[in-house]
Parts: structure tokens; sequence; C-alpha cells
């Protein structure tokens, strides 16, 4: 029987409380210098590791490196599905079809190919090391998204990609882990029973969830009203309960908290812009988490496995992309620079550590050596792609194009006649264009308060106090703004 132990316990709130101390005072220099905030925890997590200061050292069989994780993992396909733009998805459909599709399965079938050749495992390690290398991180991503600099299309394309990539690949790394542990081909039942959970159980289990945590919303706050910051908690509850019952039902907890997270921005409810912030914010403090708990020793195991075929292996694992979706985007009606960084920017971090980590916590015999493969490639793309984001994010803010101009020369201005006063057709269609646009509620206290309505993911800005309200929000300068007071 295994007891608690107060020590370990306080190790990980020591940990967890560093990352938010470290993720809030830096924020603005990362975002200032466009560093990776990825390398930023990885080192820390080396500071901190038996190689530096030997406070922390967790192995793929700790079980809180497992918590950590499964929790990450949980958040991030919640988050992602939930936070989906599906008017922007249905404006850029084509683009989206082929980041999805080409740009995702294609490198993570070369990869896969490149596994079993280079390194010699088994197809059903192959196919996982092939969808895991596949996935692009979405913290690394954000760091370039956050740039109001990117062009609309590349924010769409790639914000898509990293959003919904993971919910193609799950399923691979999902099957693939039933084959390895069976060390061969499984009887065809249990190949049919295992595909049902992730592909039917799950999804179902997540999107019942879903759909019942909507309506309990709506219900309750028409009945009695819903404090702002227990919404904020209510995405949590939400992405728990639906891993939690499909996990109960045997179906996948994960692709139950994707199901959820789509079922709720399916369905069009009015959510207060907190329960997007909280979950983002959230995710991304277990991500970081992450960051540390690998880079204390796990990340750097990739260097013990350096040798030509390995070295071969990665090159193939970061490059497919590239030259899948070079040939694959469209060059017509595509902005030039969008396309370069669609093609070049695809960061593996780690949501490939989370992927391929899923058969290790699931027992199967011979999967943790994928981990040092997955580990050697995570470092190379964090060392390449950190220095495209540096690059880019100077790049972009110095093109004499993206210069601030005045109001009427914003992108997409030629969707509006007249920006002083906009249409409701004209907002949809700079929603559905992908621009970024910020609906503010600048209804007078007296009259905010005695209504019981507000325009969907609007935010309030009280008009007595505009300036102090709109550097409170950290509004960006770069993109539409638009108020309403009726």
């Amino acid at each position: 029987m295994q007891t608690f132990d107060p020590s370990a316990f306080a190790h990980l709130l020591a940990l967890l409380g560093l990352v938010i101390l470290l993720a809030s005072l830096a924020s603005g220099a990362i975002e200032r210098l466009g560093v990776p905030t990825v390398a930023v925890f990885l080192a820390v997590g080396a500071l901190l590791g038996p190689h530096g200061l030997g406070l922390i050292d967790y192995g793929l069989d700790s079980a809180t490196l497992g918590a950590i994780a499964t929790l990450s993992l949980v958040l991030v396909l919640f988050t992602d599905s939930v936070t989906l733009n599906l008017a922007a998805l249905r404006s850029h459909l084509r683009l989206a079809v082929v980041v999805l599709g080409p740009g995702t399965i294609i490198p993570a079938l070369l990869t896969a190919l490149a596994a079993w050749k280079l390194l010699g495992v088994s197809p059903a390690a192959a196919a996982i090391l092939g969808a895991a290398l596949a996935s692009t991180d979405p913290v690394m991503v954000r760091g370039l998204l956050r740039l109001a600099e990117v062009p609309g299309a590349a924010r769409i394309a790639l914000g898509i990609e990293s959003g919904l990539n993971d919910v193609v690949l799950l399923p691979v790394v999902l099957l693939a882990t039933v084959l390895l542990s069976a060390g061969g081909m499984p009887p065809m039942g249990q190949v049919t029973r295992v595909a049902g959970e992730v592909l039917l159980l799950g999804p179902l289990a997540g999107m019942a969830v879903g759909y019942l945590a909507v309506k309990a919303m709506g219900w309750f706050r028409g009945w009695f009203g819903m404090r702002r910051d227990y919404e904020s908690l209510y995405v949590l509850g939400v992405a728990f309960t639906a891993f939690a019952a499909a996990d109960a039902l045997h179906g996948s907890g994960f692709m139950a908290a994707f199901a959820a997270g789509l079922t709720i921005a399916a369905t069009d409810v009015e959510l207060c812009d907190c329960f997007h912030e909280y979950g983002e914010a959230t995710a991304e403090m277990l991500l970081l988490l992450g960051f540390i708990a690998f880079g204390a020793s796990l990340v750097w195991s990739g260097l013990t496995v350096l040798s030509g075929p390995t070295l071969l292996f990665a090159l193939v694992a970061l490059g497919a992309r590239p030259l899948v979706l070079y040939l694959a985007l469209p060059r017509r009606g595509l902005d030039p620079v969008a396309r370069r960084l669609i093609v070049w920017y695809g960061p593996r971090a780690l949501s490939s550590f989370l992927l391929v980590l899923i058969p290790v916590f699931a027992g199967v015999a011979g999967s943790e050596r994928l981990f040092p493969v997955t580990a050697l490639v995570v470092l190379l793309s964090v060392t390449l792609h950190g220095a495209m984001l540096v690059w880019a994010t100077h790049w972009l803010k110095r093109r004499p194009e993206t210069v601030p101009a005045p109001s009427g020369a914003l992108p997409g201005a030629e969707l509006v006649a007249h920006p002083e006063l906009i249409s409701f057709e004209e907002l949809d269609a700079l929603q559905r264009a992908g621009y970024a646009v910020h609906l503010l509620d600048v209804r007078t206290d007296k009259s905010w308060e005695a209504s019981d309505t507000m325009a969907a993911g609007a935010l309030r800005l009280p008009p007595g106090r505009p300036v102090q309200s709109a550097a409170a929000l950290a509004l960006p300068r770069q993109d539409w703004l638009v108020a309403y007071c009726a």
C-alpha cells in the first residue's frame, strides 16, 4: 500500500509555484524578445535537475510526471477545441483541409517509414513515432500567433493545425499502442473493440458531457445568474468530467475531452471571455510545468542516442512537413509571407512527448526506447524553430508594410465602407476572413447593470475610463476594436 509522501507533494507545489511566478514575471520580456517560452523553461528544468542544482529528477516511471502529462493533454485538447473559431474554419476550409490532411498525415507516414527503416523498430512503434512527431506544439505556435504582424491566413492555418492535428494523430497512437502491446496483429475482434472505444465511445461520452454542461450553464444562468470567477472554473470541470466519463465507460478520455470542447464551440453558446482565457492559461501553466519536468533530465536523453541513423531520422521528421506543405499549399490567393510562415513554422515540443508517452504510461514493454529518439527531434526542433521565432518576431515588426498605419489602413479595411460606423454584415465579413476582431461593450455602468444581455465574446470597457480600461485589457493596437453601446 502506497503512503502519502509530504516531501514529494511539497516539491510538486514548489515547482508549480515556480512555473506561475516565472511565467508571469518573464512574460513581457519573452514576448518582446521573441525568445521561445519552451526554451526558457527547458533551461530552468536543466538548472533544477540532477546536472544542475539537483532539486528535481523525474523518470519515465514517475507518477507525478504521468499526472502532469495526462492533465496537460486533457486541457490542451479541450481548450483547443472549445476556442476553435468555426466561422474562420469554414471560410478557410481549403487551407484547413491541406494542413490537417496531407500536411499532417503524409509527414506522419514518412516519419513512420523512416523510423521503421532507419531505426529498426516494429511497424507499430514506427507508427507511434510518426504520429507523435507530426504533432505541432501549441505553446510555441502561440508565441508566433501573439504577434499582431502575422498575416491572417498564417494565423488561421497555424492555429487550426496546432489545435486540431492532435485529434487526427491521437487515434493512431492509441491503436498502435494496442498493436505494440500485443507484439503483433491481435485478433480482429480486439482491434474493432479498441477502435470503437477510441473513435466512437470516447467522442460520444465527451459530446454528452459537453451538451449537458451547456444546458446546465444556460439553465442556471437564466434562473440564478452565474459568478464570473466560477464560470471561469467551469471550463476545468467540463474537461475533467468528460475525461472521467469516457474512462469509466472504457473509452478514450482524451478523445472525450476534445469532443466536449468541440460540442460547446458548435452550440454557439455565449461564453464569458474568462471561460476561454482561464482554460488556456491553466493549460499553458501545466504545459510549462511539463517543460520543466522534462527539462530536468529526460529531454537530454536525446543526446545519448546521437548517431548517423538517428540524425537522418530527425532530418526526415523535421523536413517532411515543410516539403509536403510547400507542394500542397496553393500559391494563388495566399499571401507569400503567410505561405512561408505556414510552410516553415511547425515546431515539435511537449505535444510530441505527451503522445509518445501514452504507451509508456500504459506499461507497454519496449515503448520507453521511443522516448530518447523523440527527445532528440524535440531538442533540434526547439533550437531550429526557436531561432526562427526570434528572427520572425524582429523581421515582421520591421517590415515596411506592417508599420502602424491610420485606422483606415487596417488589414481588412477593404471590407468596411466606413470604419467609424461598422455594420453587422461587415463585422461578420471581417470575422469570416480571419481578422482579429474584439467586441467592446461601452455602455454606461447604469445601462450595463440594468441589462442581462451581452454580445458573445464581448469585453466590458467602461466609457468613463477608456484609456485605463484598454490598457488593463492589453488590447492589441493592430486588431479591429468594435464598440457598441446599445
